[in-house]
């Protein structure tokens, strides 16, 4: 996940974690992303396929920095947290285990789209991670205040004479 946008740059289901296949996604995402050398730093947890020789090898090479979590500490990404539990709370979060790899491949893809394309995140104003990533927000923003002071409609949580609107209200 880029932190800036909250994009989710890049993912991959496997039966198995390897750090052979850690870095098989992390030298796409950068090709992808058109990320250069000592652009990035990649946050992660302790465990062995992200701390292995393979996976840090191919940081190196990509010119990336690596950030881990604190020994025994679980929740210190908070950024990833928060994006767990977003999925967690999706209606269509599944019930029971994945009966193979192609379901549960295609409901995180599904997930995916639906968190990059139209998701509307609060930390970002509102803005889908995907047009914050394409640096949209921005104009996108402008545009929804120049219509605010237009019409009485206070939308999606802007400020209007000293009120703040959650979802649709009457100024």
């Amino acid at each position: 996940m880029d932190i800036f946008s909250r994009k989710i740059i890049g993912w991959q289901v496997y039966e198995t974690e390897s750090s052979e296949k850690a870095s098989e996604v992390m030298r796409d995402i950068c090709e992808r992303e058109n990320i250069a050398p000592n652009q990035v730093v990649l946050h992660s947890d302790n465990g062995g396929p992200m701390k292995g020789a393979t996976m840090l090898a191919t940081l190196q090479t990509l010119g990336v920095m690596p950030s881990f979590s604190r020994p025994a500490v679980s929740n210190d990404n908070p950024f990833s947290e928060s994006l767990f539990k977003t999925m967690k709370y999706r209606p269509t979060y599944p019930e029971r285990p994945f009966e193979n790899l192609f379901a549960a491949r295609q409901w995180v893809g599904t997930f995916v789209h639906w968190y990059n394309e139209e998701h509307r995140h609060s930390a970002i104003g509102f803005v889908t991670p995907a047009q914050r990533h394409a640096r949209l927000d921005a104009a996108l923003l402008a545009r929804a205040l120049r219509a605010q002071t237009h019409s009485p409609l206070i939308f999606l949580g802007y400020v209007c004479a000293g009120e703040t609107a959650t979802g649709y209200t009457r100024g």
